[in-house]
Parts: C-alpha cells; sequence; structure tokens
C-alpha cells in the first residue's frame, strides 16, 4: 500500500495511453492488463486483440493500462472511472480486490473482469473453462510421450493453475495409462508470472529427470519453458494462445482461452446495449478454449492422433466426459 500512496497522479496518467485517436463514441472503453506486459505474447496480448479488433471495426478507441506492480491497481481503477471510462474491463484474476472496492462506487458505470467471479449489480464476470483446455493438451501429451513422463511448470501456486496440473495429469492418464508427471510451481507471489528464467530452469531439471514434454502455464514466465525445450531438444505446451509458432518444432501444442473473444464481446455488447451483470462461464462447447492446431506443430500429429482429439472433445462437450476441477471442488481426484 505504501507504493500506491507513493504512485502520484502524473505517474498514473503517465501509465495510460490511448490506443486510437479520440472519438466522439458514446462509450469509452477501457482495458486494463495483468502483470506481465501487453505484449507478453499470451493472456495480455490476447485481450489487447480482441480490444484491436473491436477498434478496427468500430472505430471506437480504448484507454489502456499496463500496471507495473500490484500496487497500482486500485488506484488505476479509480482513475479511470473518475475519468468516465466505460466499460472498464480488468484483465486476470488479481483484479478481483479492486474491482470489489472500485465498482460499488461507480453503479452507472460498467465492469468486466477476466479470469474471477465478482458478485455486484454493475460486473460481468468472466471464466474459462481451463481444465478442459488443460485435459485435452494432457491427453495429446499421453499420446505422443515417449517417455511416459511428462513435466508441467505452473506459475504462482493458486488454485486456478493447480486446475490446470490436475486436468493435464488426468488427461495425460486418460490416452496414456502409463503417464505421469513431475510437477514444479514457479512461487507464491505475482511475481511468478514474470519469471522466464525460473521458467526456463524448472523446465531443464524436469528434462533431466526424464520427461519429454512440459506444459507450463505460468503468464509470461512460460516462454522460459518454451525456450527450455529448444534448448534440450525436447517438446513443451504452451498457454492462453497460440505459441506453436515461438520455438517452431519444439511446441506440441498450446492450450488457447479465447481472451480475445471475451473482451471483444464484452465491449460489443456495452456499444449495442446488449450488456448484462453477471457470470459468464465459457468452454469447448462455447469455442471458449481449445488445443492449438496449425502449421507449425500438425507435421507432428497423425491422423489417429488427431481423430482421437477429436473424439475427447467431442465427449466433453457432450458430458460423457468430465475434465477435473480443483477450483470447484478443492481437491484432485486420485489418477
Amino acid at each position: 500500500m505504501s507504493a500506491l500512496k507513493q504512485t502520484t497522479a502524473a505517474t498514473m496518467v503517465a501509465l495510460m495511453t490511448w490506443a486510437g485517436a479520440a472519438s466522439a463514441a458514446d462509450i469509452k472503453p477501457a482495458v486494463l492488463y495483468d502483470l506481465g506486459g501487453k505484449f507478453d505474447r499470451g493472456f495480455n496480448e490476447s485481450a489487447f486483440n480482441g480490444a484491436s479488433r473491436f477498434k478496427k471495426e468500430t472505430g471506437i478507441p480504448f484507454l489502456e493500462f499496463e500496471p507495473a506492480n500490484d500496487a497500482q491497481r486500485e488506484q488505476a481503477l479509480l482513475t479511470f472511472a473518475r475519468q468516465g471510462a466505460d466499460p472498464i474491463v480488468t484483465v486476470g484474476f488479481t483484479w478481483e480486490v479492486a474491482v470489489k472496492k472500485i465498482a460499488p462506487k461507480y453503479p452507472k458505470a460498467h465492469f468486466v473482469i477476466v479470469d474471477s467471479e465478482v458478485d455486484l449489480p454493475n460486473v460481468q464476470s468472466v471464466e474459462f473453462a481451463y481444465n478442459e483446455a488443460a485435459f485435452m493438451v494432457g491427453a495429446l501429451a499421453g499420446l505422443k510421450t515417449r517417455t511416459n513422463t511428462l513435466g508441467f511448470v505452473g506459475g504462482m501456486d493458486i488454485p486456478l493453475i493447480r486446475d490446470y496440473e490436475c486436468a493435464y495429469s488426468h488427461g495425460a492418464k486418460y490416452t496414456n495409462s502409463k503417464a505421469s508427471v513431475l510437477g514444479n510451481m514457479t512461487g507464491t507471489t505475482p511475481a511468478a508470472w514474470t519469471d522466464p528464467a525460473r521458467g526456463r530452469e524448472l523446465a531443464l531439471g524436469q528434462y533431466d529427470r526424464g520427461a519429454d514434454i512440459v506444459f507450463a502455464a505460468a503468464g509470461g514466465t512460460t516462454l522460459g519453458v518454451l525456450q527450455a525445450a529448444a534448448d534440450a531438444g525436447k517438446l513443451a505446451i504452451g498457454v492462453d494462445s497460440n505459441q506453436n509458432g515461438i520455438q517452431p518444432g519444439h511446441v506440441l501444442t498450446s492450450a488457447m482461452s479465447a481472451t480475445d473473444v471475451a473482451v471483444y464481446l464484452a465491449l460489443k455488447d456495452a456499444r449495442d446495449g446488449n450488456w448484462k451483470a453477471g457470470a459468464k462461464h465459457l468452454g469447448l462447447k462455447e469455442g471458449a478454449v481449445s488445443w492449438a492446431l496449425d502449421d507449425n506443430n500438425r507435421p507432428m500429429l497423425t491422423a489417429e492422433d488427431l481423430a482421437k482429439m477429436d473424439a475427447i472433445k467431442a465427449d466433453i462437450v457432450s458430458g460423457k466426459l468430465v475434465a477435473p476441477d480443483f477450483v470447484k471442488s478443492g481437491a484432485c481426484p486420485p489418477l
């Protein structure tokens, strides 16, 4: 909190930029990213792409903010609300405390939080079924591993990341009864999302212990894991957006969430007068999560692999197969 008090109004204004020219539109959208930077090649960048799509289609610019530390969140949100920004989209569960405090003070403004649920009459909460995406990439890893040993590198040790690890492990076991997963978390503070050097170190350690595929759910730290795969001549799995092309030939797939779609729809609904408060839970059925398939990883997969993945997806969508949900249950079922 002391760091927040030391942040001057001038500094906050300097950190906020308009992504486009001035507009006479009825809405003044704002996107507030999470730690790691707007161009993190993951969650934040996906949100930026969604807002940019909205701007391209409508001509309406958006205000944006990249926090340098957690202490800036509340003041930034307050500043945007005071300036009349509406809707205000916050990217990441770490905005939850600030949204809960600021949103009630501006009941006429529309707030959106991606990756968390805030039960307030002027807040829309968007959560993704990350467990479904993690189960899918785990299933693919189980099909492609040659050592039957897989790895997982998480970011901050929180239930959401344990959810990724749990579903990934169950997915691997679903397609390969011999598969086992080595797991490490990068840390217990928000710094865990922005430490690619540590991610690389953890992944290399798992490769040394026999893993041939490592899945990273670690924000910007994931880039270090992808680098480790290239360095070790092994495979990794990306997260949040399609990261298959970051280390071509060394990324088996990516567990994707359509953060860009969530942000785009939130802004579009606000413009069209269709915005609604409440929770939105989006998964494979809605096309909001998926596993990445493109020219970078297609050569690694056989027709049989693709058929099996299609069948697993269909079973999850139909409800025949249910991916474990650590966040809801508070525990990971036995493998």
